[in-house]
């Protein structure tokens, strides 16, 4: 797959996995680079940089939330596996 991937790409099908999964359900940066680059890792492979990117912005800009270990992380220092979530309902 030569097909290049647009950040509002990723970020369209990040949204909309984590709409989809609901609220205090996350899922992985995995999920989005297959959702877009399909099952074979050379074609969901290189999108991993560029859905963490992607995640760190929309972390930035409060409409999503990054976790390790179950804990919000700091968008600009992090490492290891993460998954992403919605924010909290504001009630």
């Amino acid at each position: 797959m030569s097909k290049t991937v647009t950040p509002e790409e990723l970020e369209a099908a990040m949204l909309g996995l984590l709409l989809e999964r609901g609220p205090g359900k996350t899922i992985g940066p995995a999920d989005v680079a297959q959702a877009l680059g399909g099952n074979q890792p050379d074609g969901w492979g290189p999108l991993m940089q560029p859905v963490r990117k992607v995640a760190v912005r929309l972390m930035k800009e409060g409409r999503i939330v990054i976790l390790r270990k179950g804990r919000p992380v700091d968008p600009d220092d992090f490492r290891g596996t993460y998954r992403l979530a919605l924010p909290p309902a504001e009630t």
